[in-house]
């Protein structure tokens, strides 16, 4: 127990002093977003049927496939810090369960709980759900320990990083569209009893009079405290090279020989090939989620959606080969930047000109907006992909030097997720214009996105290569200590200095904003016009004539707003530190 809580302490004096800068914004954003999905969730607790059931089952994925996306999950302690302790196994992870309930996310999880308490049948099911909520909570934790440290054994091969990938791009889009299955329930399905029966609603057992839900609950959690335990003695074990002969690679020249070692790193870096399986397989369940409803306009889009996401898990191009940067350093007109811009054209190109084809095929159109989406995206994506790298670097672990969690592949999670985040609404805006073409005069699109994607590839690509000339040793610096060196021009991804609320404005604005400007705004005004009405989450579908327009344009104003608000506030902040 002493050791549990020193670990507890330890975490939470950790936590205390990364309140400030740009971990703390992100901190509080996504500890914003996570109260509003609290909220939500306690909310349909006071509905009837088993809404609450299937909101605690969203919570319960969510858990298990966030870290995914946010770089192995929490582990402000690590296992290996405590590997000379001489701990058994099963103390350690009891030590750090303890542990990992000090954070944003376990608190907003134990709110998100209280729903628990609206759903009790009688008085004295109130007072059970108190240890329900403590239990349940310690559930999600361990499954998504348990997740993690899986995922770390299965990135170890291939095949395991394949199928890793394809189940948490299906799980994530899932969780992305589960609005979908949320409408088709409302139309007449119902929530599938099972749903209550899940681990997430064992709980919900229990505060409606079957108290076998806490036995349940006791009973997987020390079952997965001993899985995770002894998945622990296993974290240590290093990747095996590949003892397979290998063709010699040949090239005539500088570009060539980036291009092969690319090519190569795509084929065996397990990363790699679980982070282009994620981005495929979350694209392809996103867009034909839909079909459930039996609306098909979605289906045709999962390219461009695979090429944006694609672009976002590979944001930090640099980052993740680490030092191995000196590399190109040290080799002068070596052209890194366009080798790697065409290795990955080469990689995600051909994946998602078949998928396009494939997927408008069934649908039967529409041809031109497709086929320029994809283009556009294709040269967007290629061009963006290194600028951001060498813009916005993130210190990353050596892949050599990986530990048992492979994709903790660097300490600032956080920037990572806003990086990718940052690389997804970029990508999709390089391309709006030629998709804007293609909506308005057909094939014509076509050429417009040709246009776009090379004028990205090519603009984008050279601003990438000036700025690795002009500044590799610094880049390469911050790789090898995780420090920016002094430089009187500071990065233009970097929040200046301001009050924590403005940080915390700022943040929430860029995350959030996408949503009343896209699909409450410009997808429900493309509804409207074409009479779809009554239609999913879209408000303004719901509402009647005259006030149909006015919503949906409201929407689009509020967040164009909210992106104003998220520029302007820096722009000021920057104004003023030059002025003072």
């Amino acid at each position: 127990m002493a050791v549990a809580v020193t670990m507890a302490r330890m975490k939470l004096a950790i936590l205390r002093h990364s309140l400030k800068g740009d971990k703390g914004t992100m901190m509080a954003s996504g500890g914003t977003l996570g109260l509003v999905l609290a909220a939500g969730t306690i909310y349909l607790a006071f509905l009837e049927g088993d809404w609450l059931a299937a909101a605690l089952a969203v919570w319960m994925l969510g858990w298990i496939i966030g870290p995914v996306f946010s770089g192995g999950g929490d582990e402000t302690l690590r296992p290996e810090f405590f590997s000379l302790m001489g701990l058994p196994p099963w103390r350690l992870a009891a030590a750090l369960l303890v542990s990992a309930f000090v954070g944003v996310a376990p608190v907003v999880g134990l709110i998100a709980l209280a729903g628990l308490v609206v759903a009790a049948t009688s008085p004295v099911n109130a007072l059970v759900a108190v240890p329900a909520m403590v239990l349940q909570l310690a559930v999600f934790v361990l499954l998504s320990k348990v997740a993690v440290a899986l995922l770390g054994i299965a990135l170890r091969s291939r095949a395991g990083a394949i199928g890793a990938g394809l189940l948490n791009g299906v799980v994530l889009a899932f969780l992305g569209q589960a609005w979908v299955f949320a409408v088709a329930f409302g139309q007449g399905a119902q929530i599938p009893e099972f749903v209550r029966y899940l681990p997430s609603g064992w709980g919900l057992l229990a505060v409606q009079g079957d108290y076998l839900g806490l036995a349940a609950m006791v009973v997987l959690i020390a079952l997965l405290l001993a899985a995770w335990a002894g998945l622990l003695t296993r974290r240590a074990g290093a990747n095996r090279p590949s003892t397979r002969g290998r063709r010699p690679m040949r090239a005539r020249n500088g570009r060539e020989a980036v291009v092969a070692k690319e090519l190569r790193t795509w084929s065996r870096d397990l990363v790699r090939n679980h982070q282009l399986t994620f981005a495929l397989a979350y694209g392809v369940f996103f867009a034909s989620a839909p079909l459930v409803l039996g609306w098909t306009d979605m289906l045709p889009w999962a390219a461009p959606i695979f090429i944006v996401m694609a672009a976002a898990m590979t944001s930090n191009l640099y980052g993740t080969d680490g030092t191995s940067l000196w590399l190109a350093l040290m080799t002068p007109g070596s052209s890194d930047v366009r080798g790697r811009q065409l290795a990955w054209l080469v990689t995600v190109g051909p994946v998602a000109v078949l998928v396009a084809v494939a997927c408008t095929l069934i649908t039967g159109g529409p041809w031109a907006v497709i086929l320029t989406a994809t283009a556009a995206l294709l040269g967007g994506g290629a061009g963006l992909v290194p600028l951001i790298s060498v813009y916005a670097l993130v210190p990353s672990t050596d892949p050599q030097k990986r530990g048992g969690n492979p994709l903790r592949t660097s300490e600032e999670d956080g920037a990572l997720t806003g990086l990718a985040y940052l690389a997804m609404v970029l990508v999709a805006l390089t391309g709006a214009p030629a998709i804007a073409v293609a909506t308005l005069y057909g094939w014509w699109g076509v050429a417009a996105g040709l246009a776009t994607g090379a004028l990205c590839y090519w603009g984008l690509g050279l601003l990438a290569d000036r700025r690795l000339t002009a500044r590799g040793p610094e880049l390469l610096h911050l790789m090898r200590t995780g420090r920016r060196p002094e430089s009187p021009k500071p990065s233009a991804f970097k929040l200046p200095d301001m009050p924590a609320a403005h940080r915390t404005i700022v943040m929430i604005c860029w995350v959030l904003g996408a949503i009343p400007l896209f699909p409450q705004g410009v997808v429900a005004a493309i509804m409207v016009s074409n009479g779809q009405l009554r239609h999913s989450w879209f408000l303004a579908t719901y509402m009647e004539p005259g006030l149909r327009w006015p919503v949906a344009l409201g929407f689009v104003l509020l967040g164009l707003t909210m992106y104003g608000t998220g520029l302007w506030l820096p722009h000021r902040a920057k104004k003023k530190a030059a002025a003072g």
